[in-house]
């Protein structure tokens, strides 16, 4: 792929970045001096859309609170070849892009992550930060079959077609969790090269919350889980649905065999009712399995023509 500079954007969204986004802004320009700068501020209480101006930023607004609301809107309305997603808090390496994008181009991917390393997320982020981005790498590895070491990243390189074929659902920080598993559901190639990771300065405050977030993407995931993979997803209820019934029904069955009674009716009814309950957890998600096939048709063709271009 042959690109010149002025076809990359680099995309920061942020909000009261006003200590570092100076910062950010001068690292990608002198790295990328061709590349048009955008930073997309989300209701900032300080100068950071001022400060960003100054810088030669090209500004814009979102007024719903959320990254993913911000980073939709980046996507939707930016046009370039190459997509460079960056925190605006000075916490990812900008002397690195160059390489990401090398890599991305040279091997063809669609997405490069700047992956942080265990002992940066231990030394520069909170505790639960470093458990959290563990559990739910895990979860989406166990869920897809495939996964990242680092699937929290705010640090990317992407391809036109990957941006453009994503529909962006979340509105807050599970926008990074979103793009991985759009990444294994599209099947597209992917490579995580770790960089260094620094912590936030002085004043500098993360927005993030490690519990409430944590949640937020745990649920996004299961909630991608069921929309992605709905006949897996209704499957195990169904086989949930089907095991407590046969721990109920065991003991009725067995008085059934011995003496010909049926003792405990009620509890009978209410195995045969939970096994209804799977079976009809199983045949939705037969019938959500084709809706979400045709879906994912729809994304890969749209990926396949902003790819042909």
């Amino acid at each position: 792929m042959q690109l010149n500079q002025a076809q990359i954007a680099v995309l920061i969204p942020c909000r009261n970045e006003e200590k570092t986004i100076g910062s950010v802004i001068k690292s990608f320009q002198s790295e990328l001096p061709l590349a048009k700068i955008y930073v997309y501020d989300n209701l900032s209480e300080d100068k950071t859309s001022d400060i960003a101006k100054k810088n030669g930023a090209i500004v814009g607004h979102v007024s719903q609170v959320g990254k993913g609301n911000v980073v939709k809107r980046m996507f939707s309305e930016i046009e370039a070849e190459i997509y460079i997603m960056v925190d605006g808090d000075g916490t990812y390496d900008s002397k690195v892009v160059n390489n990401l994008i090398s890599e991305l181009t040279e091997k063809k991917l669609d997405m490069v992550i700047g992956a942080r390393t265990t002992k940066d997320i231990q030394e520069n982020s909170r505790g639960g930060h470093l458990i959290g981005n563990w559990m739910l790498t895990k979860s989406v590895s166990f869920i897809f079959g495939r996964g990242f070491n680092d699937m929290l990243s705010g640090y990317r390189v992407m391809t036109k077609p990957f941006v453009k074929s994503f529909p962006v659902e979340s509105e807050g920080f599970e926008i990074e969790t979103e793009l991985t598993i759009h990444s294994l559901q599209l099947g597209s190639q992917f490579k995580e090269v770790y960089t260094n990771y620094y912590p936030r300065p002085e004043g500098s405050n993360s927005k993030l919350s490690t519990w409430r977030d944590g949640f937020k993407i745990l649920f996004k995931i299961l909630s991608l889980f069921k929309n992605l993979k709905p006949l897996m997803f209704y499957s195990l209820i169904f086989f949930l649905m089907l095991s407590l019934s046969l721990i109920l029904v065991y003991p009725v069955l067995d008085t059934w065999l011995q003496t010909g009674l049926v003792p405990r009716l009620p509890t009978a009814i209410l195995s045969m009712g939970i096994v209804l309950v799977g079976i009809i957890s199983l045949i939705l998600g037969i019938i959500l399995e084709s809706i979400s096939q045709s879906r994912l048709e729809n994304k890969k063709l749209i990926y396949q023509v902003f790819k042909s271009f």
